[in-house]
């Protein structure tokens, strides 16, 4: 019996924001969204205030703030904004009756008694965007005439443009993908979180595991399995030609240098051609020694042409999409300027940098997955034909190996599926398509929310067996 103490525990994510991390900035209760790493000169433009992202640091993940006088200020328990809608119930949680409307009120811009000359005299005076927000109501002559929910919306609105609020969030698959979702969604392949969720599930993603992704959507899904695995096991990133996949989304993941240490890369041709050397060869063009393996049925040209052009429509992706982006709202007057993840003097104590993601394989690595196999495969590649890509992957699992396939259209993993029923390599095929609706729950006002996302992708799972089993018997 192993008498030996188990491994120490892995050191927890941490939950405050330190100098040289990564954080996602919420404005507005979501109206601007915006990625940010903790410097020195650091800076975020909210108006016409230009406020430092010092007073972040060394905060926990879920403060919020507001501009105040000498930048952002961390608010107190009682400053905090209420949602859309939310309402003061009566004690016994029934919502009080309501004897007001709005058919009365007349939309002539002659209600407010304030005009925008005493709103800049009292900004030059020192007050503060709550102070604004209570004068604009208190001048209102049709405010006290409107239904409560109309008076919560009304301060709500001047609140956003005249206080805004900054909630410091923590960079995670999900927010990250969500973020991308809402302003660049063709670089994480019109991704949806619940499909993410739903291949790291399908795909067995857990502790200890060796997976094999092909990460075409920027290195999300390589951020999102190195986070699940939380320092255990390899992700090993695969990509097809001489020229990496870009990954640089994985430095807004915050990973650890032992989490950032478990990515690794290796081409495609470098794992067929060591699976070849023992019995079958592999569709790709070239190997690692620069030999070329000539396929039977003669599609290496058509391959390595598809590669060729995929690689050439990804360079131009990656220099036409930069990893740094926000996401706002035009009609809001909330400016957010200089959110470079790779602000001035962040290099240094950032942990993606120490970390260096994205490293070759060791050999002896190398030589234990080819015996072995993976554990799982993840593939995120739109712009590839999935079907020789699967022939080539499926091969490097081990047997019984759960696999999981993204895209955004049916019909390619309609074909894939079709010829792995055919060719008898796996079992439990299964296509499916992401259904998400997102609720607003509130006394007497739950309903689904106004506007939504109604396409996620589709995804093809199933699990890998041996087919020269199947021939043998």
């Amino acid at each position: 019996m192993d008498t030996s103490p188990p491994p120490p525990p892995q050191a927890a994510i941490s939950r405050e924001a330190w100098e040289g991390c990564s954080v996602l900035l919420d404005i507005n209760d979501g109206d601007r969204l915006a990625f940010f790493r903790l410097s020195p000169a650091a800076t975020v433009k909210i108006g016409n205030k230009t406020c430092s992202l010092q007073p972040l640091v060394g905060r926990p993940f879920g403060s919020l703030f507001r501009v105040g006088a000498d930048g952002l200020v961390p608010c107190a328990a009682t400053d905090a904004p209420s949602r859309d809608d939310s309402v003061q119930d009566g004690a016994d949680g029934q919502v009080q009756d309501e004897t007001r409307d709005n058919r009365s009120l007349v939309d002539n811009n002659t209600a407010q008694n304030l005009s925008s000359d005493d709103i800049e005299a009292m900004k030059r005076d020192g007050a503060t965007g709550d102070e604004i927000v209570e004068a604009l109501i208190a001048n209102s002559s049709t405010f006290g005439k409107k239904t409560v929910f109309s008076q919560e919306k009304y301060k709500l609105k001047k609140q956003k443009k005249y206080a805004p609020k900054v909630l410091l969030r923590r960079p995670s698959a999900r927010s990250i993908c969500e973020t991308y979702l809402k302003k660049s969604p063709a670089r994480i392949g019109f991704m949806r979180v619940d499909t993410l969720s739903l291949l790291l599930s399908m795909a067995n993603i857990g502790a200890y595991s060796d997976v094999l992704v092909v990460d075409m959507v920027g290195g999300l899904i390589v951020g999102a399995v190195a986070e699940r695995l939380g320092g255990t096991g390899y992700v090993c990133s695969t990509y097809l030609g001489s020229v990496p996949s870009s990954i640089d989304i994985i430095r807004m993941y915050n990973l650890s240098s032992d989490m950032g240490s478990r990515i690794v890369q290796v081409p495609l041709s470098d794992l067929c051609s060591m699976q070849s050397s023992g019995n079958s060869p592999s569709v790709l063009n070239g190997s690692s020694e620069g030999q070329v393996v000539k396929p039977e049925d003669g599609q290496a040209s058509l391959a390595q042409a598809v590669d060729t052009a995929v690689l050439d429509e990804k360079a131009q992706l990656s220099t036409e999409q930069p990893t740094d982006m926000e996401v706002l709202n035009p009609s809001l007057d909330v400016q957010v300027e200089n959110s470079s993840l790779d602000c001035k003097g962040g290099d240094d104590d950032s942990i993606a940098s120490k970390s260096k993601p994205g490293k070759a394989p060791s050999p002896e690595k190398m030589k234990y997955w080819n015996e072995h196999g993976f554990s799982s495969l993840i593939v995120a590649a739109p712009a590839h034909e999935v079907e020789s890509l699967v022939a080539d992957l499926l091969p490097l699992l081990s047997s019984s190996a759960p696999f999981a396939i993204y895209h955004q259209y049916l019909e390619p993993l309609a074909k894939c599926m079709h010829t792995l029923q055919v060719s008898k390599r796996a079992i439990g095929l299964q296509l499916s398509e992401p259904w998400l609706r997102e609720y607003q729950v509130l006394p007497s006002r739950t309903h689904p929310h106004m506007q939504m996302n109604a396409f996620g992708g589709y995804i093809l799972s199933g699990i890998r067996i041996q087919s020269e089993q199947l021939t043998h018997k």
